[in-house]
């Protein structure tokens, strides 16, 4: 497609029977000038047959070898066409005017190079409520991201000049890869938030990421990282740390309970090369 507004980027992985819940959401906005990149990212479950299936000129579809939900997330960056870019998971979905919204809220705020909605959390089909702490924020809130990642990639739409200043999704992160990069963006860029409920996020699976144990490894690997990027100023630097010394000490338990006793030594020593 030729000059699209939006490209709309969709990682999966043996998703099939929830990718074309996400695929007929994209394809049924208001808003028509999109692209979709649907990423394969070595799917075994005829993942490539359902795609074949639909027949709209605006689908790119991409495999690769499995490397991972930030790998495939880049691979789908580096198609792109449009300037904004707009991510989905392949088990989330969008109501038909997230893009139209998107888009107007856009062309009323020239400056923005962020901006999210809010989501609805579905736990087994029915609606769950967010705690105080997940969610959306808008603003300068790296203070808040640093806690828990409060910004959920699906509901976001970011102008590609972000990604060419503070980077992509760091492929070295199997897990939590959204986090790492809502740090360094919340810390750099106003987040702006429209507040429809535009994005559905379904959870409680055990597939899901999510809901595994041993992610604030993760995290705690993103806070040591951007604490040692020489970025941060001493606030941010004071608070982050701060953080990474919470999550080290809640991964570190976790270990010592599962028998991981030098495992938990090793993180604990990561403070004191941190700090």
């Amino acid at each position: 497609m030729n000059n699209p507004f939006f490209s709309v980027i969709i990682p999966t992985y043996n998703r099939r029977n929830f990718l074309k819940k996400a695929v007929d959401s994209v394809l049924a906005q208001t808003s028509r000038n999109f692209e979709l990149i649907v990423v394969d990212d070595g799917s075994t479950d005829g993942t490539d047959q359902l795609i074949r299936t639909y027949q709209d000129s605006r689908i790119l579809y991409l495999h690769q070898e499995n490397k991972g939900v930030a790998a495939a997330r880049n691979y789908g960056l580096a198609k792109a066409q449009a300037q904004w870019i707009a991510f989905l998971d392949s088990d989330d979905w969008w109501l038909p005017r997230k893009l139209e919204t998107g888009k107007k809220f856009i062309q009323r705020n020239s400056k923005i190079e962020i901006l999210h909605t809010q989501e609805k959390w579905l736990r087994a089909g029915i609606r769950a409520q967010q705690k105080a702490k997940h969610r959306n924020p808008c603003g300068y809130v790296y203070a808040k991201v640093i806690k828990v990642c409060c910004v959920s990639i699906s509901t976001a739409i970011i102008n590609k000049s972000v990604f060419d200043a503070i980077g992509a999704f760091d492929e070295s992160f199997p897990a939590c890869e959204d986090y790492d990069f809502w740090l360094r963006a919340a810390y750099q860029y106003e987040i702006h938030l429209i507040p429809e409920y535009l994005t559905v996020k379904e959870g409680g699976r055990e597939d899901q990421l999510s809901a595994q144990w041993g992610l604030d490894k993760f995290r705690a690997q993103a806070l040591r990282k951007i604490l040692l990027s020489g970025k941060l100023d001493q606030a941010a630097y004071d608070l982050t740390f701060q953080e990474l010394e919470k999550k080290v000490k809640i991964y570190a338990h976790g270990a010592e309970k599962r028998g991981r006793i030098e495992e938990a030594a090793s993180w604990r020593e990561m403070l004191e090369v941190s700090g």
